[in-house]
């Protein structure tokens, strides 16, 4: 029951971000952040007032599908508006943020423990509503993207989102966004999704790349879930009772600082997100956890089979747990929730955002499915699978994900219209950290293009701050 309890949140969630392909673009996306909370807040409110396993579940459920709106379409909102260098840094802030509610939810739920009555559990679920009227104040005032504006042929708000996230007192009629506004739209032109049945993109007879971008995007969510993550999240208390034996409010109390360590870490990951790329970052992150999962399970052998001080290893078990949260926060937690929302085509980006988290639910509600069983029949040996597959995703990252920083969301579109082939990690124009030069000779010639045509003359600016990163011609260094 504990397990299909948690995880109906899970399967709501999966069908809120499926609906975001059909409704993600109609509505356009502060308004499907305004939808998706409103719904959050009424699942909160069947929860609090639940007096019965049925009702909560049917709380969890309709909470779970705001969530999932949510989550398919912050990402893509918030890559869609951000400069190049900045991108995966304010992604990685996004994240940090979600890290921020897991550990307050973490800390709230240890300190109404304590309360006597049904408080204790109304109370918490309940807090949810405040961060519905939160975005009520802030979503209202804030712009669509502006490349699905240009899409829906808004063209006058989409120049002037532009020139508002251009800033330095650019306008409209400024040549840089003019040049933005180019580029994007001769993308849009020369894809021509609009022209393609689902069929025929999900069969391959698309432009090229398509399928393959969005099979890119889905499994990299996959990763985020499959790497084992949920099971720390959702039962860490759980586990330090059952496979640990630790008393049940020292265990609350781990499981909170265990959220403090994890939100400590998925902050520093601001730091090499750009500095070292998306792929790095992947790998090395992987690595390490699956080092973790070793270690742990190590010791938890150890000390099931009676050879060892089973206190000292269960404090060594401990100490890997919150290494582990350390290791997924600095690169398996903000890479693959950014990746989808970079990789995906201009013109299918919610769609194929959309499938990303829909695919990271589904995986998540079958984690959260396995552990309870997992960790009652197979003990120690539980462990053992997630550092096998955590390993796994090292080979994958370096054969199959190209590098998507700094690039801009067109570059990623130009790169896939050279038709490259599955296997990447020998192409430089996938793998290089650096802004390729052909990308940036491609955004000059538009740049000078668009001041002749304005009957200005002259070099391409290197001032300003442009989305598409007209400022960022000169060559961006590696790290």
């Amino acid at each position: 029951m504990q397990g299909t309890m948690t995880s109906v949140y899970n399967l709501g969630c999966f069908f809120g971000a499926m609906s975001t392909i059909w409704t993600g673009d109609i509505l356009g996306r502060p308004r499907v952040i305004i939808l998706g909370s409103t719904v959050i807040a009424v699942g909160a409110i069947i929860q609090t007032c639940s007096y019965g396993v049925a009702q909560m579940m049917v709380g969890r459920v309709v909470a779970g599908l705001g969530t999932g709106m949510n989550t398919a379409t912050a990402g893509v909102w918030q890559a869609e508006t951000s400069k190049m260098r900045s991108r995966g840094k304010l992604v990685i802030i996004q994240m940090a943020n979600c890290i921020t509610g897991f550990s307050l939810s973490n800390w709230l739920t240890l300190g109404f423990s304590f309360a006597k009555g049904s408080v204790n559990w109304r109370f918490p679920l309940a807090f949810q509503i405040f961060f519905t009227f939160m975005i009520y104040a802030m979503c209202p005032f804030l712009p669509d993207s502006p490349r699905l504006l240009i899409r829906k042929g808004k063209y006058d708000e989409a120049y002037e989102v532009l020139a508002a996230l251009e800033g330095h007192g650019a306008t409209p009629n400024s040549s840089s966004v003019r040049a933005q506004f180019t580029v994007i739209k001769e993308i849009l032109d020369r894809e021509h999704m609009t022209s393609y049945t689902w069929g025929q993109l999900l069969t391959g007879k698309g432009p090229a790349g398509v399928l393959r971008r969005m099979i890119l995007g889905a499994w990299m969510q996959a990763m985020n879930q499959v790497s084992g993550i949920n099971i720390t999240s959702y039962y860490m208390s759980y586990i330090f009772i059952n496979a640990l034996n630790i008393n049940t409010l020292l265990s609350r109390i781990l499981a909170a600082a265990g959220s403090v360590d994890y939100l400590i870490f998925a902050c520093l990951a601001y730091f090499v997100i750009e500095r070292y790329g998306r792929r790095k970052v992947m790998m090395t992150s992987a690595a390490a956890c699956s080092t973790c999962w070793i270690v742990i399970a190590i010791v938890l052998s150890i000390s099931d089979t009676g050879r060892g001080n089973s206190y000292k290893l269960g404090i060594v078990a401990v100490s890997f747990f919150f290494v582990f949260f350390a290791s997924f926060g600095m690169g398996v937690l903000g890479v693959p929730w950014l990746y989808p929302t970079e990789i995906n085509a201009l013109e299918m980006r919610t769609k194929g955002a959309s499938l990303a988290m829909a695919t990271n639910w589904i995986m998540n509600y079958m984690v959260v499915q396995v552990t309870p069983p997992g960790i009652a029949n197979l003990g120690w040996k539980f462990w053992i699978v997630w550092a096998v597959i955590c390993a796994s995703f090292i080979p994958t990252t370096y054969f199959l994900y190209p590098e998507t920083a700094n690039r801009t969301l067109e570059d990623i579109d130009r790169f896939f219209e050279t038709d490259p082939g599955i296997l990447i990690f020998n192409n430089k124009l996938a793998t290089q950290l650096h802004r390729p030069e052909q990308f940036i000779e491609a955004d000059a010639r538009i740049a000078e293009r668009e001041k002749i045509d304005d009957g200005y003359g002259g070099e391409v600016e290197k001032g300003g701050g442009g989305m598409l990163h007209l400022d960022e011609m000169e060559r961006t260094p590696t790290a």
